[in-house]
């Protein structure tokens, strides 16, 4: 079982769809590596909905009893929250109204991918505080990452 932010579990995705399929360890100690390489080695993973500190967040150094302390810099984009956790709950919060899931919800990988695929919509809104063109972007990697991840099948 797998805990997983929802903006994690999309990101995850989105960046399949850009071609990345294989994730190596960042400086910051998270566990990004280790939970996309699961996820995309077994579509059928269990995951458990989290919206605070979920399994990549866990050993990262800016974990700090279960809240996030990165800032973002946000000088180009103000509308942007400084506070990366402020930031990702947002995102969380929108991601969750809009497929109707909370905190605890288990389901697997690929049944994950299919709600995003049939409820996510415009995007526009959940990713409201960035430029219409990188919001078109994400909105075609996110597509081609979803074909992509469900496209493989179960072994």
């Amino acid at each position: 079982m797998i805990a997983i932010k929802p903006h994690h579990f999309v990101d995850i995705v989105t960046a399949l769809g850009a071609g990345q399929t294989t994730y190596e360890a960042h400086p910051y100690g998270h566990a990004l590596h280790t939970v996309a390489n699961a996820i995309l080695a077994n579509r059928d993973v269990m995951l458990r909905i989290e919206i605070g500190a979920d399994d990549i967040c866990l050993p990262c150094r800016h974990n700090v009893n279960g809240a996030c302390d990165d800032t973002l810099n946000n000088a180009a984009n103000p509308k942007i929250p400084r506070s990366k956790g402020e930031y990702n709950l947002m995102l969380d919060q929108r991601w969750s109204e809009r497929l109707g899931i909370t905190q605890g919800d288990e389901m697997t990988a690929r049944d994950l991918c299919a709600l995003i695929s049939t409820r996510m919509g415009d995007i526009s809104d959940i990713y409201r505080e960035i430029a219409p063109e990188a919001v078109v972007k994400r909105h075609a990697e996110l597509t081609g990452g979803i074909r992509a991840f469900l496209a493989q099948r179960a072994a």
